[in-house]
């Protein structure tokens, strides 16, 4: 199994590129990780904030194939802890899964149409980040994931 983290916009703030780039080298020793920024809009000021998001959903829709699992980081979805999210990782990798997929939206969060074509939704938290600061958070939690996959001593209980 593959999985991509796909972004609308650039890591701007240089430590959280790396931050970000320390864990995702650290999960090349578990899993084929794609890293795949979307291009942000330009001239959005002109756009109301449901015709940004639409935009945004054709440029995520024709990145994904087919056959790819797409999970969204999303505020509206289940919140889980670590080993919760381990246990995810683990019966994704256990089923016929090519590609799993995580969506990061832009700042109006997702249209309609990226929603359905979801598989499934995810929260990191009650409160709310920058979508910057989200893609750290998520790299640090799947290399989590993976060591408590592999019983290894990075998550204390």
């Amino acid at each position: 199994m593959k999985i991509t983290l796909l972004m609308v916009g650039k890591t701007e703030e240089a430590y959280l590129r790396e931050g970000i780039s320390i864990y995702l080298n650290r999960l090349r020793h578990y899993i084929r990780l794609d890293f795949v920024e979307i291009t942000e809009l330009k001239n959005t000021r002109s756009l109301t904030q449901q015709q940004q998001k639409a935009k945004e959903a054709e440029l995520i829709l024709r990145k994904l194939l087919p056959t790819d699992q797409v999970i969204l980081l999303d505020e509206k979805g289940v919140q889980v802890t670590s080993a919760q999210f381990s246990e995810f990782i683990d019966k994704k990798q256990l089923s016929s899964i090519n590609n799993l997929v995580f969506v990061i939206g832009g700042p109006y969060g997702f249209d309609e149409s990226v929603y359905q074509r979801a598989n499934d939704k995810l929260a990191l938290s009650k409160m709310t980040f920058s979508h910057q600061m989200v893609r750290f958070f998520f790299v640090e939690q799947l290399y989590r994931a993976f060591t408590i996959l592999r019983g290894e001593p990075y998550h204390h209980v």
